[in-house]
């Protein structure tokens, strides 16, 4: 089927399923009733029980997220402050407030929209706070966020007060209650959160499963030594999910996480999804043969777990701001954040489009980001002025995965010329090449290990491309497995790796991973593998070709 058929097939099925209310007047369902005496009915003020969200933050726009414990109007207040977080007065200070359309039911009361034409390279305080058809207000939960210098910027900003010197941070990884390892309150919760958080990111790149809605989650598991894991668990993770309200449970339930609600109130998240948003290994088509399922049609499936994914998610729509639009129609999930002059990210989609799981030499091109997807990216990197490309993948470039006697991975366990996915990859890499971009970087999650890969023409089997490092860094809270076999098919050289044993569970963050990146004023870029403890496992130093 084209690539183009089959992101509108997954779309117009999400579309289907239903959509936020559009702004305008409050929903039937939201307007006060009296009780059977007569007198109004008593309503509890509306509270935040999935915290606060900001996500895909440029140098002039940020999106805003939040959900509501009933009905209501998502109202936000956006002040710029110092750099100790106080408010600025007077000449300079900047301040907005902005309310989104009415979050209700058919959205699980969750509410996003895009903040734009923010001043760059400034600092926002930021309340958050749902208010009821009765113009009530509800819980304020406040937050910070900070936007970059603007693409053409050198330094310092241009008059809203103290800026940012040139130089940011950030943290990736992947993989969140995963193998049963859920929200263990006895030792602290996700603890690799609060390790990301302590680092004092400018963002984080969550690469992909953001949820297991294919993993269930029980009450207590019993590790290899013994000791008894306990999990928080809610009706909706307690089974796989199937039904919308399932998938959106899986959401609800990460975000029961006091570390994870703490990181996201200040860190900007980019997202992105990859197959246990729906479930393990999917593509296209599929007809899954899982016992566990009443519903084996994965694109049923997808269309469910994309949209819960969406309505969670802090993602921008350019649509959202045009007249009649809700914030959530069905979005393309791969985009370019911009992060001024120092960094472009590209955040890669390739589960949308990825083609059948397949064992053997296949002959032909078989999809993973599908042609549009690739020409994007070629045409966005080649235009990109930053000087640090970054490409977040939700799956590793080199890593062999098999999935039963078929290769879930663009790798295809065979070290000769590119063959099925790796014919998209070899396209992009010698479009690079032949471009003469440079100082790109990729890094991604998945295999649930660290390591650091960097590729080279001389050791390949496919010559015609610049050399390039991959980062690979997860999970943040699920179990440990790896390391993989490489597919030399890109000269790949294992650097650097470290793995737990097999399906190791997050009690002591030995076998949690994520990456770390600080980029200085002179655009030196240095990346460190972390545990969940905060140890830094291995950095490396890389200087930007001019």
């Amino acid at each position: 089927m084209p690539e183009i058929s089959r992101r509108s097939l997954v779309l117009g099925a999400f579309a289907a399923a239903g959509t936020v209310a559009a702004a305008g007047a409050a929903p039937a369902s939201a307007v006060s009733r009296p009780s059977a005496g007569g007198a109004p009915l008593v309503r509890k003020r509306l509270t935040l029980p999935s915290g606060i969200a900001t996500g895909d933050v440029t140098s002039r726009s940020a999106v805003l997220w939040s959900r509501a414990s009933g009905p209501g109007r998502l109202i936000a207040t956006l002040r710029t402050t110092d750099d100790d977080g106080r408010v600025l007065r007077g000449k300079g200070a900047f301040e907005r407030v902005v309310r989104s359309g009415w979050a209700t039911e058919a959205s699980d009361f969750t509410a996003k929209f895009d903040a734009r034409n923010l001043p760059s390279g400034s600092r926002f305080q930021l309340s958050l706070r749902f208010e009821d058809e009765r113009g009530v207000p509800g819980e304020v939960v406040r937050g910070s966020f900070a936007t970059p210098d603007a693409p053409g910027a050198s330094g310092r900003g241009q008059g809203w007060g103290p800026r940012h010197q040139r130089g940011q941070s950030f943290v990736w990884t992947g993989d969140t209650a995963g193998q049963g390892w859920g929200i263990n309150e006895e030792i602290g919760g996700m603890l690799g959160y609060r390790a990301m958080h302590e680092t004092r990111p400018d963002f984080f790149i969550h690469c992909g499963d953001t949820i297991y809605a294919d993993g269930p989650i029980s009450a207590e598991v019993r590790e290899p030594d013994g000791r008894i894991w306990k999990n928080l668990v809610t009706e909706e993770v307690s089974k796989v999910a199937e039904t919308l309200n399932e998938y959106r449970g899986r959401h609800r339930y990460n975000m029961m996480d006091a570390n994870l609600r703490a990181m996201y109130a200040e860190v900007p998240v980019i997202a992105q999804w990859d197959d246990h948003e729906t479930h393990n290994n999917w593509w296209h088509g599929e007809v899954i043969d899982d016992p566990r399922y009443t519903v084996r049609d994965i694109d049923t499936l997808a269309a469910r777990g994309r949209q819960a994914w969406q309505e969670y998610m802090p993602i921008t729509d350019s649509r959202a701001t045009r007249k009649g639009t809700t914030g959530f129609e069905p979005a393309r999930i791969y985009r370019k954040i911009e992060r001024g002059p120092q960094l472009d990210i590209f955040a890669l989609d390739m589960r949308t489009y990825k083609g059948e799981n397949t064992a053997g030499l296949e002959q032909k091109a078989t999809s993973i980001l599908g042609e549009e997807q690739l020409q994007w990216l070629i045409h966005e990197v080649k235009k990109s002025k930053a000087t640090w490309k970054v490409i977040s993948a939700d799956l590793p470039l080199g890593i062999i995965v098999p999935d039963g006697k078929a290769q879930e991975s663009i790798a295809n366990n065979n070290d000769g010329a590119p063959l099925g996915r790796e014919l998209e990859l070899a396209r992009l890499l010698k479009a690079f090449k032949d471009n003469r971009i440079k100082n790109v970087v990729w890094v991604t999650a998945d295999v649930h290990y660290c390591a650091a890969h960097h590729y080279a023409p001389e050791r390949a089997a496919f010559k015609d491309f610049d050399p390039f490092w991959e980062f690979v860094a997860g999970p943040i809270n699920a179990g440990g497995f790896g390391p993989n076999e490489m597919d030399l098919t890109f000269g790949p050289e294992v650097v650097f790796s470290q793995a737990g044993y097999t399906n190791q569970s997050p009690r002591t963050g030995e076998a949690q991973f994520f990456g770390h990146v600080e980029l200085d004023g002179d655009d030196v870029f240095t990346v460190s593998l972390r545990n969940a403890r905060g140890a830094v496992l291995w950095s490396k130093t890389l200087h930007p070709e001019r």
